[in-house]
């Protein structure tokens, strides 16, 4: 059973990937933030700062580092999947490499050589749907049902959750991997992710949240430790 949990920035991803691996015990696979990534890959520049080439090299990271994670087990539920790597990059195409603001509001930041990094996207993109398509057994998609975080390192806007949201969703069924829309709480979400699969419990699901959320926060004083060095 290889299970990718789908959705576009801010829509409980994490949270719910760590809460089901708690609760089911089954093992949780990721990859690293583009943000977490960038201090090695890119030293000196802030993820706002990226060109579209730069943003092509943290997205094979991504990806190479989600495959090797993934090869090392025989079932999983992931947080986000290959496809996300793409997705992210070929919206950008489209809203600018820094989407950060949303178009209604007259701020278009298009990215150069835009046609050129389209053509690197769409050839990226065939390198990643081949990958879900034989990874992965089915897809949980989380839609967008809560307002997107604040912090400065999510430079992305209303616009680009929702055409990230379409792209997710019209890839995954063109590439007929079975996908199941879950929302509502975590809570729901958790009960109704066991029931479609039918899966075994371990603990509590009130207590897999406590767990999942105490993992989150452990990470997130991590990384603030690291990014102010």
């Amino acid at each position: 059973m290889k299970i990718a949990i789908s959705g576009t920035y801010s829509t409980g991803k994490t949270t719910t990937t760590l809460a089901l691996a708690h609760l089911t015990g089954i093992p949780r696979t990721h990859a690293k933030t583009m943000r977490e990534i960038l201090p090695k890959a890119i030293p000196g520049k802030r993820l706002e700062e990226v060109s579209g080439p730069e943003l092509v090299q943290l997205g094979i990271r991504r990806l190479i580092e989600r495959a090797v994670y993934e090869s090392k087990l025989n079932d999983f539920v992931s947080d986000g999947s290959s496809l996300h790597e793409w997705v992210y990059g070929m919206v950008r195409t489209d809203l600018g490499i820094h989407p950060d603001k949303d178009l209604d509001e007259g701020h278009i930041n298009l990215a150069e050589n835009n046609d050129y990094l389209k053509q690197v996207m769409t050839n990226f993109g065939s390198v990643a749907k081949d990958h879900a398509k034989e990874t992965y057994s089915s897809f949980v998609h989380l839609p967008v049902e809560f307002p997107l975080k604040e912090g400065g390192h999510r430079p992305v806007s209303e616009t680009f959750r929702k055409a990230s949201d379409e792209l997710l969703l019209t890839t995954i069924k063109e590439l007929k991997i079975p996908v199941h829309i879950v929302g509502g709480t975590l809570e729901e979400r958790l009960d109704e992710i066991s029931r479609i699969y039918d899966l075994d419990t371990v603990m509590p699901i009130s207590q897999a949240i406590v767990l999942a959320n105490e993992e989150i926060e452990q990470e997130r004083i991590n990384n603030e430790k690291v990014f102010n060095k």
